[in-house]
């Protein structure tokens, strides 16, 4: 990646800029400088994904409050060139490129573009890692799944997503048992149930986490896809997007590895869920994936767990309010989950590429 003491005349603008004024000025600048205004703001790096993921073929440079440990997530996310602050040591941005050294595009224009081939074809390093972790920890409880995978030696970035939902009082407790301080991701997409955003704080107080991050949709988004609050209504896809799919890839910019609280019982597309999967480059543990409902009913009894409210109104998984009622005796614990639709699944686990191990 180029590093620049000066940013060649471009486009210039801050990565807070509604989407739709970047896209604009993409149409008709060959340079697009996007000036980051915070350290580990992740809306820089979905910003450059988005355009590469459009076609942008012009050159991306990002400028401002970048630090050099960004170097890899910054060429990943599709950029060209980083603008250094004046007087600013070149020499560990370079050393921290040099872990990454694939081009984003072919100067001649035919190789594909890296965003693409990445979900095709996950680096090989992810791939052998997930293959041997799946093998070495296959019979392994989750909170020794959960000490391996945040070992400071694996060298991992991880964060770990929630509904606080059901059930996600056990993953979170056995989070809180290992490392309390591990980012925890929660969509508050702007349409939960009051008793999820109560359980929320209740929970999180409780275990002593102290890094949940509450995400949602950017407003420019909303008001532009879901003026009205109701697109669940017509386009249940393209709410989950703007509501979930879009703030969790922007929260999650800048780490390599994603823990999830999904289990192999919830539904048949979970079925052979494995402990280890790939996400592009990006390591998905699932440490529950074996679990049954009696062994998270007693992880949840045992320890004296706070429930979900609603799960005594017979509610076994619990999302968005528009999409979500009560079971059924007899019907699965996600039937209650858009419910007469064929959807099933958000999207935010839609991209897994699972490994052959």
């Amino acid at each position: 990646m180029q590093l620049l003491e000066q940013a060649q005349d471009g486009v210039r603008l801050s990565v807070v800029t509604p989407e739709a004024e970047v896209r604009a000025a993409a149409d008709t600048a060959e340079v697009l400088i996007l000036e980051f205004d915070a350290f580990r703001d992740g809306r820089g790096f979905s910003l450059a994904a988005l355009l590469r993921g459009q076609g942008y073929k012009g050159r991306l440079i990002a400028a401002g409050k970048v630090l050099p440990d960004q170097a890899r997530h910054l060429r990943r996310s599709g950029f060209d060139a980083v603008e250094l602050a004046p007087g600013a040591d070149a020499a560990p941005w370079r050393r921290m490129d040099q872990v990454f050294s694939a081009a984003y595009q072919s100067a001649l224009g035919d190789d594909p573009l890296i965003w693409r081939r990445r979900r095709a074809t996950p680096p090989e390093g992810v791939v052998a890692l997930a293959a041997r972790l799946n093998g070495e920890l296959s019979d392994a409880d989750p909170e020794t799944i959960l000490a391996t995978v945040l070992d400071p030696a694996l060298g991992r970035k991880a964060a770990a997503i929630s509904s606080f939902g059901a059930e996600a009082a056990v993953l979170l407790h056995q989070i809180s048992r290992v490392r309390r301080d591990l980012p925890v991701v929660f969509l508050e997409t702007g349409q939960h149930f009051f008793q999820t955003l109560a359980y929320r704080r209740e929970l999180a107080d409780r275990l002593g986490l102290t890094d949940v991050r509450d995400v949602a949709p950017e407003p420019t988004d909303l008001s532009r896809i879901d003026p009205r609050g109701d697109l669940w209504r017509s386009r249940p896809d393209d709410c989950c997007a703007v509501r979930k799919v879009q703030p969790q890839q922007r929260a999650l910019a800048g780490f390599d590895t994603r823990i999830t609280g999904r289990k192999r019982f919830q539904n048949n597309q979970r079925a052979a869920l494995p402990l280890f999967e790939i996400d592009g480059d990006v390591l998905v543990v699932n440490p529950l994936a074996r679990w049954s409902p009696d062994q998270i009913e007693t992880w949840l009894t045992e320890h004296q767990l706070p429930r979900h409210p609603l799960v005594e109104q017979g509610f076994p998984s619990i999302g968005c309010w528009p999409c979500t009622r009560a079971v059924e005796a007899g019907e699965g614990a996600r039937d209650g989950r858009w419910a007469g639709q064929e959807k099933t699944e958000c999207g935010i686990h839609d991209r897994i590429l699972s490994p052959v191990c």
